[in-house]
C-alpha cells in the first residue's frame, strides 16, 4: 500500500537538516537535504512497518502543513509498505541461520531478542533481528555464575 506524509525540513545550529514528520513522533536528520529526504523516507518506511507487524494504528495523514519553524519546508515523502516488505524468514530459516532449534526461536520471539509477526497462520522472523542478533554473536549455553554466587565449601 502507498504511504504519504508530510515532513518539516530545517536546519540545526549544528548543520545537520532535520526531518520530523506532522503525523507521527520521532524523526531523523542527515547531512544535507538530500540525505535527510532518504532518511526520511527510511524512516517512514520503518514506522509502517513496525506499526503493520504490531497491529498498531497507522494515523491518518493530514497535508497541506506550513512549516513550524523558521526557514522550514515541507517534505511529501511517499513509501510502499505492507507485512510483503518487511525483509523476513520463517522461524525455521531463522532456527537455521542461528544455529538453534525451532523452539529455541520461539523462546527468543518470546523474551524480545527477536522481532516477528504473523501473516495468517503463518510466522515469520523480521531479518533485521536476526541480522543482528548474529552481529551480537552470543556464546551458547547458559551463562556461568559469577565467582561471588558460588556456594562457600565447608573446611574441616
Amino acid at each position: 500500500m502507498l504511504y504519504v506524509y508530510e515532513f518539516e525540513l530545517f536546519k540545526e545550529e549544528d548543520g545537520w537538516i532535520l526531518a520530523f514528520p506532522f503525523d507521527f513522533n520521532g524523526g531523523t536528520q542527515g547531512a544535507d537535504v538530500a540525505e535527510a529526504t532518504e532518511m526520511a523516507a527510511d524512516w517512514l518506511k520503518l514506522e509502517i512497518e513496525h506499526r503493520l507487524m504490531n497491529g498498531e494504528d497507522i494515523p491518518e495523514a493530514t497535508l497541506g502543513h506550513e512549516p513550524l519553524r523558521e526557514g522550514g519546508r515541507i517534505l511529501l515523502v511517499a513509501i510502499e509498505a505492507s507485512l510483503d516488505t518487511v525483509p523476513a524468514v520463517t522461524a525455521s530459516e531463522a532456527a537455521e541461520l542461528l544455529g538453534v532449534s525451532r523452539a529455541r526461536v520461539s523462546q527468543m520471539l518470546k523474551a524480545g531478542l527477536l522481532k516477528g509477526f504473523r501473516k495468517g497462520r503463518d510466522s515469520f522472523i523480521t531479518r533485521y533481528s536476526v541480522d543482528a542478533r548474529l552481529r551480537e554473536k552470543p556464546k551458547a549455553g547458559r551463562p556461568k555464575k559469577a565467582k561471588s554466587e558460588k556456594k562457600p565449601t565447608k573446611t574441616s
